[in-house]
């Protein structure tokens, strides 16, 4: 997945600016920076959920497997199949079971209809990838919100993986976690890398050093540098990101 002078707007206020950015295929690719910064704004433009926000559009291009995903004939719904997504804060459908929380994505997929036994074993295998099932096996049928906050997380993350992604969009997915649920997400996310690409928005810098393979810094919505998470981490190119990285702001 690449982005090519992408810029994202609110109304008149300018977001994301003149973003040009590739993200390696069976990587993991961190986005750091500031609140406000244009993170999540850069990660809502690689499914097309940003332009779901009222007066939001974009400019420049994202490209997924070759193909501009805003070209008037690509179908966001089935773009969002393939470029799954998990917010900052747990969002299980609370009018379903586990089960269904999970088997969600499968109802909208196009061709075939799959029977209630291809069905559970996606879930299954969903929720294995991450690292839920164990804890849930014997619960499906139970709600999805009497779960814990860490275990209601990594349900959203099988929810997404259901439909077989090949990239995952996590939106600073362990901010509202407990550090032993943190532990698991972080765990699952390095896992993932060798099926899928994965972005993840975080606001810990430790986090990002510790999962991923790639690092971009952001700030007042310009991507100031990006670089293996090693270097970035260890000698940065431009003096913002030594700043930002050594606490003297954000």
């Amino acid at each position: 997945m690449q982005t090519r002078a992408l810029q994202a707007y609110f109304g008149s206020t300018h977001a994301v600016r003149d973003v040009s950015l590739d993200f390696p295929a069976n990587e993991v690719t961190a986005i750091i920076g500031p609140s406000g910064c244009g993170k999540s704004t850069l990660l809502r433009c690689l499914n097309r959920m940003h332009e779901t926000i009222p007066l939001a559009r974009v400019e420049g291009e994202v490209l997924f497997h070759g193909q501009n995903i805003y070209s008037p004939d690509v179908d966001p719904i089935a773009l969002r199949r393939h470029v799954g997504m998990v917010f900052q804060r747990p969002t299980p459908f609370p009018t379903m079971s586990i089960r269904d929380n999970v088997a969600a994505g499968l109802r909208v997929q196009p061709g075939e209809r799959l029977d209630r036994k291809q069905v559970d074993a996606i879930v299954e295998q969903a929720l294995k990838q991450a690292a839920l099932w164990d804890e849930v096996k014997d619960r499906l049928k139970g709600s999805a919100t009497g779960i814990s906050g860490g275990q209601q997380q990594r349900l959203c993350i099988a929810r997404a993986l259901a439909t077989s992604p090949k990239v995952l969009l996590l939106d600073e997915p362990t901010a509202s976690l407990d550090p032993l649920s943190t532990q698991k997400v972080e765990e699952l996310v390095y896992e993932l890398r060798k099926s899928m690409t994965v972005i993840i928005v975080t606001h810990n810098m430790q986090q990002a050093a510790r999962v991923s393979d790639r690092t971009v810094f952001m700030l007042s919505g310009e991507m100031v540098e990006t670089a293996s998470t090693r270097v970035m981490f260890t000698t940065p190119s431009d003096p913002r990101t030594e700043a930002y990285i050594t606490g003297r702001f954000g």
